[in-house]
């Protein structure tokens, strides 16, 4: 093996390119048009253009990676994740090309890939699980069956992926239907097939996962566990090694049993085993994700395993470098970076960045696909980069966090960082005795309080502030005030621009009734029909944008009148969709 396609975009490209001179291979990068100057294409030995944007013309498109491959002299493909890392098809194609593939055989990704076939494995090896349906549901019907016999609240799950795509969550029957079309469409989005199964969701669980290196020879490691509990549409935003407060049983079980379904796969590869932690203890198997993890930093940093060249070496047919599994140094916390605006509810927010400050000090790691004057494109997912900090223990992990965020610095598009600000200052995710947070812990317990803390201006001491220098018995003092705050003090009381405070698109009063979309993207279905009565908040319209759905809501009663778009047309944030006319007379 000697050089490597990177058959990826982004952050995780630029990682696997930084790996690939570590272990002297040349990288190989493609590009879609709105990555042309994207800093994994700076980065990489050399790069080559898919043409088109979208993901299906670019990134998803086989024939083209495995053109530019040959065109390139390329004799390895490493997918890194999303896109096509988890497709059997693709991993078939680039051996059938005579290409070694950096991942596990597209057997094992048939067989664990699948969600249901996972699951059949899962029993076969005693691995803990909570019902779930026997394979794959025809329609919504068969989840209300499952649902019957089972209760709710019900998880519909895409069994081909992962990473939270095409997953929802039905608490009542009602919500059923709704919950069933909507996974099927976000599935074949995001992973070109549609099938989805049923299980029983376990209330407030943890998400708790563990790290698998296998090789050839039969060698099958388990590197270290993770927490990925903090959650957004069930993605996740904050992960830490090793899974704090878990017992030594739940530790080995979780061990052992990934260990076991690993073997019973015949896996090799990076990939990983996923469960979920009920708060009275019980652990039941969730999923493997079959390819390298967005959150496998926090493991390198307390194992000191590079486990992008671990896939190196067992792909070119080598063990891999430990046969134990390795205990724990310190603790690492890693931080999502996503080009998302966590005061409108982790709305996706596309856009060219301005400024990109990566903090600096012991223990802290900035993987990146962007820099200052990079753009996000709506194309593709909201991640821009990661934030990654180890301790000697996880309290310092977390002194060192709430540090190096407030440091942190990317400005001319809305970021998640404020969040992070906010939970990492949190009792619940601080407590030096119990993690107190859960899957939906965001939406069910944390969201008034990060609203208070961004209305506050609390997200952190070095939060933006404009320095404004007064005098005080003759003495200069520097004093910092929130952004709008200095312009209103600069300008009479007025914005920046002299006039009354403005008002977003979202928080402006609307007198004729018109519902606005709340980001740009595609309109992918209507949910009120022309002419419907109906009430406030109701949800009129669905719109995608970053792989993400997002509903549209009324602003008031009455009677809807919708716009002239279609499904699959180009929306903007801000767009009128439609009016609710009053049906007070």
């Amino acid at each position: 093996m000697k050089k490597v396609l990177i058959a990826n975009r982004g952050e995780i490209a630029v990682r696997i390119a930084r790996a690939c001179t570590d272990a002297e291979l040349t990288s190989v990068a493609v590009y879609s048009e709105p990555d042309a100057d994207a800093l994994h294409v700076r980065l990489s030995d050399e790069a080559y253009a898919l043409g088109g944007s979208a993901s299906a013309d670019t990134y998803l498109n086989m024939d083209k990676l495995l053109a530019i491959a040959k065109q390139a002299d390329a004799d390895a493909v490493h997918p890194g994740y999303g896109f096509l890392s988890e497709n059997a098809d693709f991993a078939d194609a680039v051996q059938d090309a005579g290409l070694i593939w950096i991942g596990p055989s597209p057997d094992a990704i048939r067989s664990l890939g699948n969600k249901v076939t996972a699951r059949e494995i899962a029993v076969k090896v005693g691995a803990p699980l909570v019902p779930g349906s026997d394979g794959p549901v025809a329609n919504a019907e068969e989840v209300r069956a499952f649902a019957e016999e089972f209760g709710v609240p019900v998880a519909i799950k895409a069994a081909y992926g992962g990473g939270g795509r095409g997953m929802r969550i039905a608490h009542r029957m009602e919500d059923i239907d709704d919950a069933f079309e909507s996974a099927v469409r976000e599935a074949t989005v995001a992973f070109g097939r549609g099938e989805c199964f049923a299980e029983r969701f376990l209330d407030k669980p943890r998400h708790v996962e563990a790290q698998i290196l296998a090789d050839t020879h039969g060698n099958v490691v388990v590197v270290g566990t993770r927490d990925c509990s903090l959650q957004r549409r069930n993605q996740k935003l904050v992960e830490e090694a090793p899974a704090p407060f878990l017992t030594d049983d739940q530790r080995s079980r979780i061990h052992e049993s990934a260990r076991a379904i690993c073997r019973e796969a015949g896996y090799t590869s990076a990939g990983t085993v996923e469960y979920l932690v009920a708060p009275d203890g019980v652990i039941s198997f969730l999923e493997v994700n079959t390819r390298l993890q967005v959150e496998h930093p926090v493991t390198e940093a307390t194992s000191g395993i590079d486990l992008v060249r671990e896939q190196f070496r067992i792909a070119a047919g080598l063990p891999v470098s430990i046969t134990e599994d390795p205990a724990p140094q310190g603790h690492a916390i890693e931080f999502r970076l996503n080009a998302e605006d966590a005061g409108r509810g982790f709305l996706p927010s596309p856009g060219p960045i301005d400024i990109f400050e990566a903090p600096t000090g012991a223990g802290i790691r900035v993987d990146t696909g962007v820099r200052s004057g990079s753009s996000v494109p709506a194309e593709y997912d909201s991640l821009m980069a990661k934030l990654i900090v180890h301790g000697e223990d996880r309290p310092q992990a977390l002194r060192r966090a709430r540090a190096a965020l407030d440091e942190l610095r990317i400005e001319g598009l809305p970021t998640v960082i404020p969040f992070h600000r906010a939970v990492v200052r949190d009792p619940d995710f601080t407590n030096p005795e119990r993690l107190g947070v859960y899957t939906t812990w965001i939406e069910n317990a944390f969201a008034e309080r990060l609203d208070a803390a961004l209305s506050s201006g609390t997200t952190g001491p070095l939060a933006r502030r404009e320095t404004l220098t007064v005098e005080i018995d003759g003495k200069a003092v520097q004093l910092g005030l929130p952004p709008e705050v200095f312009a209103a003090l600069m300008n009479g009381g007025g914005n920046a621009n002299g006039s009354a405070t403005a008002q977003s698109p979202d928080t402006a009063t609307n007198d004729d009734g018109a519902v606005t979309a709340s980001m740009g993207g595609t309109l992918v279905k209507w949910l009120a029909d022309d002419g419907a009565t109906i009430t406030a908040g109701q949800p009129v319209a669905v719109v995608e944008a970053m792989k993400m759905e997002t509903e549209v809501l009324s602003t008031s009663a009455g009677t809807f009148q919708r716009g002239g778009q279609e499904p699959g047309g180009a929306v903007a944030r801000g767009e009128v969709l439609g009016k609710v006319l009053s049906t007070v007379g």
